[in-house]
């Protein structure tokens, strides 16, 4: 009759004979990781054996004495000893972390210990969008917002059962938090559905919040928004998200920014851009002008024989900065505008002026030589 033999434990958790407690350790964290029946529902049957393998090689191999005792003797030196003889639950202290993750806290006899009800929790955080007018980014405004949220239940002061009343033993999970399923050879806890792991239910529910301990409710708060924010800006106000379950801390209140678009200037972060066109005798005379900002309108000097494109940069005239950092600039695209339609008079004037204006201002003649030198270029 033949017989399996029995793998060695050191080649079971892939380390080497001299291996340290904390390589072993960490040896099985990875094995019980990757050989979870729940992380290999396709083949559960074979990750139930491996997980059982390793978890009997590293029952061995972490306790110094039966470590040293197959050492010498191999299996017979332990008796079989693993996971199902010789067990020791406190073998496995340190990875509650570990079994928590899958719901295994009763794993092995593990964990069972029952929970209280949770007195601190904190709130959930909330996130409100508002819309501001460019204006109102720009310069910053105090205004009124509307949030709904979860309050405490005023009925009952947050404990979610009549006044004089107190929380019982949940029947389901008999106090423990968890009720216990079995799987394969394992056997799993489960946060207990009946009272969400608290280990405690309301026996006699408050008639305003049925129990749950909060209520919604829409609160009005004021709300200072500084100059300079932009699209996507987050402002963080502390204490105003929900109240937490159990008279728990507030969350906090992310408000998110969305700027309009302005039909004058464009904006880049802090800097802000626009076009003024200019006549062709400003132009080309230079002259004076009056240029709007965020406050109001500033005075611009047009030098002579400015060409469309030119760019004039305002410093400290663009957006301010939220944080109270640098301000941004105003760049100013100067646009020539050449006239479509000249009066009788007016085209006089041009023509009197074309026949003024020196050779290299004119218009380069077709037969000239630099026309000619020109197209040259062009087509090779």
């Amino acid at each position: 009759m033949s017989r399996t033999r029995k793998r060695d434990y050191y080649e079971t958790l892939g380390v080497e004979r001299g291996a340290s407690p904390d390589s072993i350790k960490s040896a099985y964290r990875r094995l019980a990781m990757q050989w979870h029946p729940d992380r290999n529902p396709e083949n559960k049957g074979q990750a139930e054996e491996k997980f059982r393998e390793a978890s009997e090689a590293y029952g061995v191999l972490s306790d110094p004495q039966k470590r040293a005792a197959y050492d010498r003797y191999g299996h017979a030196g332990v008796g079989g000893a693993g996971v199902s003889q010789g067990f020791d639950p406190s073998t496995f202290a340190g990875f509650e972390d570990l079994f928590d993750l899958f719901g295994m806290g009763d794993m092995f006899g593990m964990g069972g210990r029952p929970r209280s009800r949770s007195r601190v929790q904190r709130g959930a955080d909330l996130r409100y969008d508002i819309t501001l007018a460019f204006e109102e980014a720009a310069h910053g405004v105090t205004t009124k917002i509307k949030v709904p949220r979860l309050e405490t239940c005023k009925g009952c002061n947050g404990t979610g059962g009549k006044e004089g009343s107190h929380p019982v033993t949940c029947r389901s999970c008999h106090g423990r938090g968890q009720v216990r399923y079995q799987q394969g050879f394992l056997s799993i806890s489960r946060t207990c559905p009946a009272c969400q792991g608290m280990g405690q239910v309301i026996s006699d529910p408050c008639a305003l919040c049925h129990g749950e301990g909060r209520m919604e409710k829409d609160q009005t708060l004021e709300v200072r928004i500084p100059a300079g924010v932009d699209s996507q800006t987050r402002l963080r106000i502390p204490g105003e998200g929900e109240s937490g379950p159990n008279n728990g801390p507030r969350g906090d209140l992310y408000i998110v920014m969305e700027v309009a678009e302005h039909p004058f200037f464009e904006r880049r972060d802090s800097d802000l851009f626009c076009t003024i066109p200019i006549t062709v005798s400003q132009a080309a005379l230079g002259a004076k002008i009056r240029v709007p900002t965020l406050e109001e309108e500033e005075e611009l000097e047009v030098a002579e024989g400015t060409q469309t494109g030119t760019v004039v940069t305002l410093k400290g005239k663009g957006m301010p900065s939220p944080n109270g950092g640098r301000r941004g600039s105003l760049y100013v695209s100067l646009h020539v505008v050449t006239p479509k339609k000249l009066t009788r008079e007016q085209r006089r004037l041009f023509e009197q002026l074309a026949e003024t204006l020196k050779d290299e201002n004119r218009p380069a003649d077709r037969s000239s030589g630099f026309f000619n030198r020109v197209m040259k270029e062009i087509l090779g």
